[in-house]
């Protein structure tokens, strides 16, 4: 997909379109989850400091992420992609891997780009925003080509020409080489996947190690055996918050645990899976980042289990002189739990209940009543009188809302309530494309949990592995 988050903030919201839109956190210590393209031009990019994107882009428009949407279109777009071949492996929600000849649907070059060309089609009926297609026989090579097809756009790498596509490549570019690794290689002179591939395999090995530099040098000659794995099991489940003030008060810092090992069970139990290791993260002031973990004596779901040894976690860490992120998380996955009978027993005689739990979030905003009145940037709202709108931006008592539905063709008018009007509320979103015959997949309005994970790769033919790419350029179908 195509600036996945940015894209789709464009279709909802007819005033964006063509517009430079950046996604991610708006706080002071926010960072971009994806910026449009209209923006890139500014220099905008993903995992760079909001901050910094305002400085560079002033006139953006600055939106909250809203999972739930995007997750819809990804289910969609999953499901597409599932009706090609039965081996498809999603990297995240705007991207996977589609081994196009174990589904039957492409058994030359020519077939393979015409299931590409009608699956774009499909793409931008289904959810009204466009992916970009890489086809190639290695899944290395698919994503180099869809990276070089955004946006909207489609290329094939023909066998026989890997060699010649990715000499000029930087070293960066193979799979296995990151920052560590190129910096070695600059240090021997090596620069590019030709350079890599005339320095040979003998001189990788003795500056990388066996294994790794046989690695690196079968990439760099185009060689990808990687097949495409469906249904990819999560290792585990988490969730965190990044705080815009660096937080000292151990009972706000408790209260925050608290709050994630709710989000984190809530997400553990919509997957139907369970833990047996709880692990607290703690980012401190310094920017140095500890984990400490618990193993239960079998996997739960239970929230209190979860809650109270997260909370044990906590009191290992010294958080005197600040926290600016916490997370909670459960690895060691099963799907069957074991409860803990001690804790039950416990909270049956206290005359306790399982707690009810919050609807899943990914944005740190505030738990309670009090959240349907924060009116963060990019949120759906709806007003008694005016009906459907978006969030401009909030402050000093009042809230900015453009009131325009995704097929309007110009934008929508702009009005400005007080924060505590009784007739504005938060709302659920808008379909970004009507619902008719020949839609596929889980209808766009309807927005649910993340997509399941799939896929596998061929390596001889043109019809090999697919893929394309999503917001900051990564590969897809």
């Amino acid at each position: 997909m195509d600036a996945f988050y940015a894209s789709v903030e464009q279709a909802a919201k007819p005033s964006l379109r063509g517009k430079a839109v950046v996604v991610g956190g708006i706080g002071p210590r926010g960072v971009v989850a994806t910026a449009s393209y209209e923006a890139r031009v500014f220099g905008v990019r993903s995992a760079m400091p909001t901050a910094q994107a305002r400085r560079l882009c002033p006139h953006g428009a600055y939106l909250v992420p809203r999972f739930e949407v995007y997750r819809a279109v990804s289910e969609r777009v999953m499901g597409l992609l599932a009706r090609l071949s039965p081996l498809v492996e999603p990297l995240s929600l705007d991207e996977a891997f589609v081994d196009l000849a174990a589904g039957g649907s492409a058994d030359t070059a020519e077939r393979a780009r015409a299931v590409a060309e009608r699956l774009r089609a499909e793409i931008a009926a289904a959810t009204g925003v466009t992916g970009s297609v890489g086809l190639a026989g290695a899944k290395m090579l698919a994503k180099i080509a869809s990276e070089r097809a955004k946006p909207d756009g489609l290329v094939l790498i023909e066998p026989g020409t890997e060699r010649e596509l990715l000499a000029p490549l930087p070293v960066r570019t193979l799979p296995g080489v990151g920052p560590a690794t190129a910096e070695v290689l600059r240090r021997a002179g090596i620069h590019t996947v030709e350079e890599t591939v005339r320095a040979g395999e003998a001189e990788l090995t003795r500056l990388l190690g066996r294994a790794h530099g046989a690695g690196v040098f079968r990439m760099a000659l185009g060689v990808d055996d990687r097949p495409v794995v469906a249904e990819r099991d999560a290792k585990s489940i988490s969730v965190e918050d990044t705080f815009e003030v660096d937080m000292t008060d151990r009972a706000r810092i408790r209260f925050e645990v608290r709050r994630l090992a709710e989000r984190c069970v809530t997400r553990l139990r919509a997957a139907g899976r369970s833990g047996r290791t709880v692990v607290l993260k703690v980012r401190r002031y310094d920017f140095s980042t500890l984990t400490r973990s618990e193993t239960l004596r079998g996997p739960t779901d239970d929230l209190a289990v979860v809650r109270e040894a997260a909370e044990r976690l906590l009191e290992s860490v010294d958080t005197t002189e600040g926290v600016r992120l916490l997370g909670v998380g459960v690895s060691s996955l099963a799907d069957f739990t074991q409860e803990d009978l001690f804790a039950q027993s416990e909270r049956a005689g206290s005359g306790g209940e399982r707690p009810a739990e919050p609807a899943p979030t990914e944005e740190a905003a505030p738990a309670g009543p009090e959240a349907d009145r924060r009116w963060l940037p990019g949120l759906d709202v709806t007003h008694e009188r005016f009906g459907p709108g978006w969030v401009q931006g909030s402050g000093v008592g009042r809230v900015t809302v453009r009131f325009e539905r995704p097929e309007d063709r110009v934008p929508g008018r702009v009005r400005t309530f007080a924060v505590d009007d009784p007739l504005l509320r938060r709302s659920g979103p808008l379909p970004l494309v009507p619902r008719g015959p020949g839609a596929s997949g889980e209808a766009a309005d309807q927005p649910s949990g993340s997509s399941e994970e799939a896929s596998r790769p061929k390596s001889a033919s043109g019809a090999g592995p697919a893929s394309a790419s999503g917001s900051g350029g990564r590969s897809s179908p």
